[in-house]
């Protein structure tokens, strides 16, 4: 397992109903991108230590990275606060309007993976409608969760399959028969973590080295009620964001690259698909995604 670095500063917001914590990486005063992590019920440690190479990209000068856990996983899980009140998706665009303010995030860089990249769709979504005060100035989103119900179906469809799969049982019977349960019970765990998400990647062998980290369910579920049978790339207000955007999906993605075809689409955005790459391609295929990625930055400065 990489060792997760420890952050330049860190804290918890002051200005959030509850508080949530926040780091950062990378150089104080540079140029600042604010990373949404995925879920929803997640933390932001299992994007490191690999995300941090935006930190110091080659021949520009150094970002300041941010980070923060969400409401109800991570260092911002409340068990009183995350139980007295559902948490929704538009808990978390308040939540997101208010970190932005409090961090200074200006101008505002969102990149946003997986559930995250979703969240930054949403909060870009209100932005434009003038219901939060802070508009994007430039989105990345990274296999960004499914943007229809439908899309989700499929996903959630399809992952289970690869997860039955017998390559992913292969895997798991390797395990059994390896005696690591006995020799090492930390590394049997951390084995039997990148096991159980195997099924996101193009290859199940891949996934190794992985930060492991934990969901908190009713959260999860909580917020995926609250969109209900949710169709963005219909709705109206998504086609008046203008911000410019980059897509990056993988083409082996558990969710239908069909979701991100039709977002991008819909936003006139830039897609760019990762061939031999599912839903991980900070681990996957990580110098084609920071490429991508560095490309539409230094266009977009």
């Amino acid at each position: 397992m990489p060792p997760v670095p420890v952050p330049r500063v860190d804290g918890f917001t002051r200005t959030t109903d509850v508080p949530l914590y926040w780091c950062a990486y990378g150089a104080a005063g540079g140029e600042k991108l604010l990373l949404l992590h995925g879920g929803p019920g997640a933390h932001h440690d299992y994007l490191l230590p690999q995300m941090l190479s935006l930190a110091e990209p080659n021949g520009a000068a150094s970002r300041e990275l941010l980070f923060y856990d969400q409401r109800g996983g991570g260092r911002s899980r409340s068990d009183t606060s995350d139980r007295e009140a559902a948490i929704t998706w538009e808990t978390h665009v308040r939540d997101l309007e208010l970190v932005i303010d409090e961090l200074h995030v200006e101008p505002l860089t969102i990149v946003g993976y997986s559930w995250g990249g979703l969240l930054a769709l949403l909060f870009a979504r209100e932005a434009a409608a003038r219901r939060v005060r802070f508009a994007p100035a430039r989105l990345v989103l990274i296999d960004p969760a499914p943007v229809a119900r439908r899309f989700r179906d499929q996903f959630e469809r399809e992952f289970a399959r690869r997860q039955a799969s017998p390559e992913v049982q292969g895997l798991r019977d390797e395990l059994a028969a390896s005696g690591l349960r006995e020799r090492d019970p930390a590394a049997y765990r951390h084995r039997s973590f990148e096991l159980s998400v195997a099924g996101y990647f193009a290859d199940p062998r891949a996934a190794r080295d992985l930060t492991p980290f934990r969901v908190t369910g009713r959260v999860q579920q909580s917020v995926w009620d609250s969109l209900g049978d949710y169709d963005l790339v219909a709705d109206p207000e998504l086609r008046a964001i203008t911000t410019p955007t980059l897509i990056v999906h993988g083409r082996q993605d558990p969710i239908p690259l069909e979701s991100s075809e039709q977002c991008a689409s819909a936003l006139r955005a830039t897609l760019v698909v990762l061939d031999q790459c599912g839903h991980v391609p900070y681990v996957e295929q990580p110098h084609a995604l920071f490429a991508a990625m560095e490309e539409f930055l230094t266009a977009t400065c």
